[in-house]
């Protein structure tokens, strides 16, 4: 498969030369630009990943996946399910993990974790991703998977693992002791990738540390023992990030959300608890009046109609006829997915077989991966 370039190495700036002299900036400053100059650079070799995956789609393989721990919802659907099967439409081979073992990173019970994979593998199948074309796993059902942990492990510092900025926040959000299942998640996701070979990785803004992480992994393995690994590229996200009714990220957690499997009168009730402001006339200013332009996003993305002519549409009929317009549009876009959904969770046995049919060619691939890695290692004991 051909390697798309994705190296970069941004130098941070500590001053600027002025009149002979050398003036220091605030450090904050720096971490601002350099941030902002590396995501840059990160969106520009997504572009070339883009174009690259168009002109030859089956040469690339997509790994992406979800924790079990809830309903997926409207911001999913949006943001990663949409992507997921228009890169699976063209021809990208395509694999979802469900982390199911990291349900447990940060949480000490592991909930209803059967039904929740079921509900994922309706969730995606309804959204359009199919199995004859996409494969479905849950990792801890692959054992080849998770003893990739071990290697990788030796090839990452607990300093490396501790300024991972997504660590830091699942950390936060979880308000207990750091385990240290959760400290190694990045490695785990590492192991989730390379053990199938994942070249294309989807990937918001936020989790590009992440990604960053399984290529140094990649890399130092194939330093230190030689070429085995490709170090995937990370193909970011076009789409917006959608709001919950609160004014926050939508999440499952959160209980901001639209669920996919929501009833049509669930989802007015939500859409109608959605905040927005005081103003009566209807703007799509999303600086100044994010959650008003996050409902018009919304509305946007699903009906086709660009978002400014929505909100002229609406013009002084105020918040109420906004929700109403986004309440129709939301139920009417999902409508099929739901029809589907409902017929795909009556049938818990071929949601089952759908599991099952991944879990097989993931043990093929991960073990495969593995003697490899073995065979690089010397460790190849058993084989003559």
């Amino acid at each position: 498969m051909p390697t798309p370039d994705v190296r970069s190495t941004v130098d941070t700036a500590i001053g600027i030369a002025v009149d002979g002299g050398l003036h220091h900036l605030d450090p904050a400053d720096d971490l601002e630009r350099d941030a902002d100059t590396s995501f840059a650079a990160a969106r520009e070799r997504s572009d070339r990943l883009e174009r690259a995956i168009v002109a030859d789609p089956v040469g690339h393989r997509l790994l992406t996946g979800d924790r079990p721990t809830g309903d997926l919802h409207l911001g999913h659907y949006i943001g990663t399910l949409a992507n997921r099967v228009r890169l699976q439409n063209l021809g990208v081979q395509t694999f979802v993990v469900i982390a199911d073992y990291q349900v447990i990173a940060d949480r000490d019970a592991i909930g209803p974790i059967r039904e929740r994979v079921r509900s994922l593998v309706a969730d995606y199948l309804a959204a359009g991703l199919d199995p004859d074309r996409t494969v479905i796993f849950p990792h801890s059902a692959v054992p080849a998977l998770n003893q990739l942990m071990v290697p990788f492990l030796s090839l990452v510092s607990v300093a490396e693992l501790e300024r991972n900025p997504t660590v830091k926040a699942e950390l936060t959000m979880s308000n207990r002791p750091l385990g240290a299942l959760l400290f190694t998640y990045p490695v785990h996701q590492a192991a989730d990738i390379l053990c199938c070979g994942g070249t294309v990785v989807p990937v918001g803004r936020d989790q590009l540390p992440h990604l960053e992480l399984t290529r140094l992994i990649a890399r130092r393995f194939n330093d230190r023992y030689g070429p085995v690994f490709t170090e995937p590229g990370a193909l970011l996200s076009a789409a917006p990030v959608v709001l919950g009714t609160d004014g926050a990220k939508m999440g499952k957690s959160r209980g901001n959300a639209i669920a996919l499997g929501a009833s049509e009168d669930e989802t007015a009730a939500v859409v109608r608890a959605a905040r927005t402001d005081g103003e009566r006339r209807i703007t799509y200013e999303p600086d100044r009046r994010p959650e008003v332009a996050n409902l018009l996003t919304i509305a946007s993305i699903l009906s086709g109609e660009p978002a400014e002519r929505l909100a002229e549409r609406i013009g002084d009929a105020g918040a109420a006829a906004l929700k109403r317009v986004v309440t129709e549009v939301v139920n009417e876009s999902l409508r099929p997915l739901r029809a589907r959904r409902r017929e795909l969770v009556a049938e818990p046995e071929y949601l089952d077989s759908v599991l099952l049919r991944g879990i097989a060619t993931v043990t093929t691939v991960a073990g495969l991966t593995l003697d490899a890695v073995r065979h690089a290692m010397g460790t190849t004991y058993l084989q003559r």
